[in-house]
Order: structure tokens, then C-alpha cells, then sequence
């Protein structure tokens, strides 16, 4: 793969990384998961002792899911927003783009409506990122002579690595 578009896929992520950490400092939240609608985790940050962080994303996106489903039996296209309220803890969800989804767990330190708030804001820049992400590949397509340059290069690495 060339090397300018990986450097254009390392830089959008860390735009990504660095407005959840920017959320999270506003808000005064937990930590924040950006999970895909299959619920491949994507990135998080924040204070995540005493979660496991795979099944949460797995969960998360199933909740989501049916959520959606709900939506659509009474009608609606989807749900944007999710809100899940504990005796200690809280979930608020929020529809990203192209089915990804910021999950961000708070507790009494803040409250739903600044959590809300800065959550949309975030949401509506991780948005136009991942729009940029998209518009990057499809001007510029991964060729299969790239793709084949850097399944060489795993497979010597991965020789290196186990001695084969």
C-alpha cells in the first residue's frame, strides 16, 4: 500500500482518537468505545477498569440493533440516540455515520444533557472524518498490485518472526 495513504488513514484515526479524548475532558465522562453497527471495536478511550472491552462492543452494537429494529416496527427510519440509565453508571449511544456508533459511559460526575450535547458535537466531527476517509478511498482505489506488495511484505515479516 502506498505510503500516502496510509499516512492519510493514520492521520483521519488520530483526528478520530484525539476528539473522543476532547469529548471526554468536556464532558466528564468515563470513557467513550467508537463501535462499528457489527460491533468491531474501532477505538476508545478513558477509564475502562472493570470492563471487558470486546464484549461490551459486541453488546453495544446487538443493542443498538435491536433498538433499530423497534424503530423501524413503529415506523421511524432509526434511532440516532440510545440512553441507558444506572443506579451508578449510564450509557448514552450515538448514530455516527455509516453505521458506526459512539457509545460513551458516564457517571454522577456530569450529566445526560452535557454528555448529550457534546456527544452531537463529536459525533457531527467524527462524521465528516469518516466522510473524508471514504471520499479519499474511492478517488483513490486501493490497486491489487498494492494489496499483493503488502501480503509480501506480512508473509517476510511473519517468516522473520517464526524463524520459516
Amino acid at each position: 500500500m502506498r505510503a500516502d495513504k496510509v499516512k492519510i488513514f493514520e492521520e483521519s484515526f488520530q483526528k478520530i482518537k484525539d476528539h473522543i479524548e476532547k469529548l471526554l475532558k468536556q464532558s466528564d465522562a468515563k470513557c467513550a468505545f467508537l463501535i462499528d453497527r457489527d460491533g468491531n471495536l474501532i477505538t476508545y478511550s478513558g477509564d475502562t477498569k472493570g470492563i471487558d472491552i470486546e464484549s461490551f462492543a459486541a453488546l453495544a452494537a446487538a443493542d443498538f440493533a435491536a433498538t433499530s429494529q423497534l424503530a423501524s416496527l413503529i415506523g421511524e427510519k432509526d434511532f440516532e440516540t440510545l440512553y441507558h440509565q444506572g443506579e451508578n453508571q449510564h450509557l448514552y449511544f450515538q448514530l455516527v455515520a455509516k453505521g458506526i456508533v459512539l457509545a460513551v459511559v458516564f457517571d454522577h460526575r456530569t450529566t445526560l444533557g452535557l454528555v448529550r450535547v457534546r456527544v452531537k458535537s463529536t459525533a457531527d466531527v467524527i462524521s465528516s472524518v469518516i466522510d473524508e476517509i471514504f471520499k479519499q478511498a474511492e478517488t483513490q482505489p486501493i490497486k491489487e498490485e498494492e494489496v499483493k506488495d503488502i501480503t509480501k511484505d506480512i508473509e517476510q515479516e511473519l517468516d522473520r518472526l517464526f524463524g520459516g
